[in-house]
């Protein structure tokens, strides 16, 4: 197997304070917006102002999670101010996920994992948001991820955090069925979002979002949206080849970075998804020692990450990188598949940022990142 070049980031500031254990998830300088779409209102959240003609920062959670339990651990991080500097920040909430939301009258139809997509056009559109570099996670990186395939003009990068790319196979789905008759919503949610290991072990994360998940998540929408969710199509993405199906290959145009810890239920996923992305404008972010929600565990790593992956996109070129100290080291092994890795790109430069200056462009490298 060809050598990978692999990159440690070790952590010299502790990740997580009493204040982020608890449920606190308050949001700072922001203003919200109820806009009607075709397939239904969204609840949005605008964090600061465009700045110029730069990109706006689009988030879009998961199933069980709403934009601040989803994505306020990483965006009131200490560090990750110097972006919101940069950038204005967009959080969309999946219809009846806001906070206090009421429950959907009988016998509404909640949107497809395809319409939530589409509904993000409406928004961009009513906000004047003219291209976004998306941050998603499970059912959010998803309909990211479809909506860049859609509009592809409108998305600069993408951060896809546990993304699965691949329909609900009809064992999966039957499974599931099962166990929906068997085990509560708050079960089935966790188990999507923490390893065994994490559920057995890191009972103060779990119990956290436990409480949120049956507490302050309307019961009725979280099923609607967890259906869909388990009723969307594969992408149905394929890798380029250069010279055989580069011209008419479904794929994706901009950077993107994949991110997934290492004992998460989604890593089989989100190696999937890698194989089938360009890999010349595509990065495997494997985080070591991290689970589930590795933008609630490790947010100073994933800001140190996205500090990278903004910089390899022409922004930011002078951002700080003072939290991590980095050192490289040279790997053999991957975490199961020969296409876990990351490769050079003048479009996406992070090796270079991170002192891996001899890299050649199309040679393989992994970035994996250990506490």
């Amino acid at each position: 197997m060809e050598e990978l070049q692999d990159v440690q980031l070790t952590e010299i500031k502790p990740l997580l304070t009493e204040g982020n254990s608890a449920r606190n998830f308050q949001d700072f300088d922001c203003q919200e917006h109820d806009i009607e779409t075709a397939h239904g209102v969204m609840h949005v959240t605008m964090r600061g102002t465009p700045k110029g003609n730069r990109p706006v920062i689009l988030t879009y959670h998961d199933i069980g999670l709403n934009h601040k339990s989803c994505f306020n651990t990483l965006f009131n991080y200490e560090d990750m101010q110097e972006i919101t500097h940069h950038f204005a920040v967009c959080h969309v909430d999946a219809p009846g996920h806001q906070e206090s939301a009421p429950p959907f009258p009988t016998g509404y139809q909640y949107p497809t994992m395809d319409e939530l997509a589409e509904m993000l056009l409406t928004v961009l559109t009513h906000l004047n948001v003219q291209n976004v570099i998306g941050i998603g996670v499970g059912a959010g990186a998803y309909i990211l991820t479809k909506f860049a395939l859609n509009h592809q003009n409108l998305v600069e990068g993408l951060v896809l955090i546990n993304i699965d790319p691949c329909a609900k196979g009809w064992m999966d789905w039957a499974a599931s069925k099962l166990s929906g008759w068997t085990t509560n919503l708050d079960d089935i949610v966790l188990a999507h979002h923490f390893s065994s290991e994490e559920l057995d072990t890191n009972l103060e994360l779990i119990q956290t979002y436990r409480l949120h998940i049956s507490q302050d998540i309307n019961q009725e929408n979280l099923h609607l949206f967890v259906n869909s969710y388990n009723s969307r199509r594969d992408l149905e993405i394929e890798r380029p080849i250069l010279g055989v199906n580069e011209a008419t290959v479904k794929t994706l145009q901009c950077p993107a970075l994949l991110v997934v810890g290492d004992t998460s239920p989604a890593v089989e996923a989100v190696v999937e998804c890698n194989s089938r992305l360009n890999p010349t404008n595509t990065t495997l972010l494997k985080m070591a020692d991290c689970g589930g929600l590795p933008q609630v565990v490790q947010p100073g790593k994933l800001t140190e990450a996205f500090k990278y992956f903004v910089q390899g996109m022409g922004y930011m070129p002078a951002a700080g990188m003072t939290r991590l100290t980095r050192a490289r080291t040279t790997s053999t092994s991957s975490i199961g598949s020969g296409d876990i890795a990351r490769n050079q790109s003048p479009a996406n430069n992070q090796a270079d940022a991170i002192g891996n200056s001899e890299a050649v462009q199309g040679r393989p490298q992994t970035m994996e990142v250990s506490c």
